[in-house]
């Protein structure tokens, strides 16, 4: 490997890199992250079925079977050169969302994503296993026609992964014997060791992602962990290995990158995220998962600029130092592919929530960041912006007669009628397309296109004899998430003080102003935008503002005690949707003019926090935010120069600290200044590895289109 490789790798992000790897791996690595793997994916973007007879009169649970029958078949197999692990998703259709098998221009295999699959059963059981309980669930003479299609398409699934399976057995004995020992007999049997556990997910893995899904893939380090363990004791296998090995799976996974990606809101957003560390229940006993598997990923991690696998690591107040350590140094080198979730608080959360307890303890995310029951939970969520209800519904300013209030409590009392109206609404439509109801007012979940393999994976659908998407799956969720909480916070701050505790100007007079764009008030404007600290600095009257919001939107989504077919747990966030609602946003009282994106996810709007990322950590945990089930993301951008000295891992250690003593939820670190990432807009060719953290994914910068690019660019950088 040459010296401009090794340094391509290295120096991408806002620290050297260590090398730990063989060349032959890092090439790998250079390769399928510059973008040859996925362009190749682009050959063949879908299989047809045009050319079976009358397939348009068959049921939809029969076309899937037929479509997922043909994907097996044809598919393009790929094996790579240095791959340590096989098998591939090879249809350019799935990542560039197209369709993946195709009759007469409609897609029969339409995907599945915001979930994790249980792949730990899986693995641990093998697929033959399924294949025995939808047998055995067969045998039920009381089934519907609609409960037998469903197992049949399910066990169609297992047939299709027999049929791909088999096409790489004979490959493989060919070309890498090694590799075909490893697939052997797996995913359909137990593995019996480390190397045939880690092809047993990525295959498995990998086949879901064939089929058009983007499934997370959860606690990796609770499946892989016991299997290595057990290896290196018996002396099967060394520490330097399993590394090697881990990362084939990991730059396996690199396989949708493109060398020229379309530019928009980012390349990486298939949902692959990964979860380390925490507590697990062994044999009725809670303890910490963190072994040889959670350290080598994240050492992986700090070494190979890789941010297709979203990592997020458990933690608590009596983590691991050396987990603490190692995702420090991980969150050093950049790229923001590492982050934090504070255990502790969000295992309150699910428990105010009703979650059982023993579930509790291994809960994931849905391949972005959201909280839910990995293997158990059909997620959705529903985005909706809350500035805009104050800003439209409360004070009117889409009109020609904006409202007009004498006092603030009437002003707040008025946004959260008008914010549990939006609630209800987004709760009773959920409702409307899901549910039905029998003559006696009994109800059920309405027949659901099929999703037979994600079906397959995931908890009481072969019990139910029922699809994920139609009540198979053991949760149902459709989590409301507000968006623009902080610019809310910070609005109803400045109304309070300008018109009413300072009376600088009448309420009138400042709902003119906003509805000119402050034309004629710059003075005014100025003071607001300046003269007042605002959330994000640890100020507890600018704060409160934000906290009592944040209670009062999570009450109106606490459970109500009744037994229901869709949970609606709250939660917060935009996803960088502050990009689509800038330009439907009028001025905001706190100073910022008509069409400017402000605040992401539950972080200070931009430039409006000014005291360093221990002040923007305290003012976010000042909120209940176990009150918000499936989340509220911080995200904060570091400048390197913060924690370039001796004790840079320290600081990022105290932070993480912090974080967790104050009761956070979810925390997103960046490390990239603005002055590398304006370079990048100059230079896209010297950038190709540099990944930032986008929202609930990452995506290398030079993918994101110039709003996107300028979004990340004007998040304040923390210096101190």
């Amino acid at each position: 490997m040459t010296a401009t490789v090794i340094n391509m790798i290295t120096f991408s992000g806002a620290f050297p890199r260590p090398i730990r790897l063989k060349e032959e791996t890092r090439l790998f690595a250079y390769e399928s992250l510059h973008g040859k793997y996925g362009d190749e994916a682009k050959n063949t973007l879908s299989v047809s079925l045009d050319h079976i007879p009358s397939l348009d009169k068959q049921s939809p649970s029969k076309q899937c079977a037929l479509a997922m029958l043909e994907v097996a078949k044809r598919a393009p197999l790929r094996i790579c050169p240095h791959e340590s692990v096989s098998g591939a998703a090879t249809l350019g259709g799935a990542f560039l969302s197209g369709g993946l098998a195709n009759y007469n221009g409609k897609n029969l295999l339409p995907g599945t994503d915001h979930l994790t699959l249980g792949f730990i059963d899986a693995v641990n059981l093998g697929i033959n296993a399924y294949e025995k309980k939808i047998q055995q669930r067969k045998a039920n003479p009381n089934l519907t026609a609609h409960q037998i299609e469903v197992l049949d398409t399910l066990q169609s699934s297992i047939d299709a992964l027999h049929i791909y399976h088999q096409r790489y057995m004979d490959e493989l004995s060919l070309k890498k014997p090694e590799n075909a020992e490893n697939l052997k007999n797996v995913p359909f049997l137990p593995p019996t060791s480390f190397k045939k556990a880690v092809q047993s997910l990525w295959f498995l893995f990998s086949f879901a992602r064939l089929l058009g899904n983007w499934p997370g893939i959860g606690r990796i380090d609770v499946l892989l962990g016991p299997y290595l363990k057990e290896d290196l004791k018996k002396g099967i296998i060394t520490l330097e290995e399993a590394r090697e090995f881990l990362a084939g799976f990991f730059i396996k996974g690199c396989e949708w990158i493109e060398s020229d990606p379309t530019r928009g809101s980012g390349d990486a957003q298939t949902y692959q995220n990964i979860v380390l560390g925490g507590l697990h229940c062994e044999n009725g006993i809670l303890k910490e998962v963190s072994n040889e598997v959670t350290y080598l990923i994240l050492e992986i991690i700090e070494e190979l600029p890789i941010g297709d696998f979203p990592i997020t690591v458990r933690m608590r107040k009596d983590s691991p130092e050396r987990l603490k350590e190692l995702t420090a140094r991980a969150i050093r080198c950049g790229g923001g592919t590492v982050a934090v979730y504070n255990e502790e608080l969000i295992f309150d959360s699910m428990v105010r929530f009703g979650y059982p307890e023993k579930e509790i303890v291994d809960f994931a995310n849905d391949g972005c960041w959201e909280v839910q029951i990995p293997g158990k939970t059909c997620f959705s969520y529903y985005p909706f912006d809350g500035l805009r209800i104050l800003l439209n519904d409360t004070l009117r300013l889409h009109t020609g007669a904006p409202a007009h209030f004498d006092d603030y409590d009437s002003l707040y009392d008025c946004f959260l009628r008008n914010l549990e109206n939006t609630v209800l609404r987004i709760k009773q439509s959920t409702l409307d397309r899901s549910i039905t109801k029998d003559e006696e007012g009994n109800e059920d979940f309405i027949n659901s296109a099929p999703c037979a393999f994600v079906s397959l994976l995931t908890d009481d659908c072969i019990e139910k004899a029922r699809y994920y998407h139609e009540g198979g799956a053991r949760y149902t969720i459709l989590s409301p998430h507000i968006g623009g909480v902080p610019d809310i916070g910070n609005s109803l701050y400045a109304i309070d003080k300008l018109v009413f505790k300072d009376k600088l100007m009448g309420f009138d007079d400042l709902m003119r102003a906003l509805k000119n764009n402050w034309a004629n008030e710059e003075y005014i404007r100025q003071y607001a935008l300046n003269k007042y600290t605002y959330f994000g600095n640890d100020n507890d009257e600018a704060d409160a503002y934000v906290t009592r919001l944040l209670d009062d939107y999570g009450k109106m989504l606490a459970p109500n005690g009744k037994d229901q077919l869709i949970l609606f747990p709250a939660g917060a966030s935009t996803f960088g949707r502050q990009i689509n609602w800038a330009p439907y946003r009028v001025a905001v009282p706190f100073g910022k003019k008509a069409g400017e994106i402000l605040s992401g996810n539950l972080s200070p709007t931009p430039n409006t926090d000014v005291e360093g990322a221990s002040a923007v950590i305290r003012s976010y945990c000042k909120s209940d935010l176990a009150a918000l089930t499936t989340g509220c993301a911080l995200d904060l951008k570091l400048d390197p120069g913060a924690i370039e000295h001796s004790k840079g891992i320290e600081v990022l250690c105290a932070l993480i600290d912090g974080f967790v003593e104050l009761g956070g939820y979810f925390m997103q670190v960046d490390v990239v200044s603005a002055e590398t990432l304006r370079d990048a807009q100059a230079h896209p060719e010297n950038y190709k590895n540099l990944s930032v953290r986008v929202s609930g994914w990452n995506a290398r910068f030079v993918s994101l289109d110039e709003q996107w690019q300028r979004m990340i660019i004007e998040r304040t950088e923390q210096r101190k």
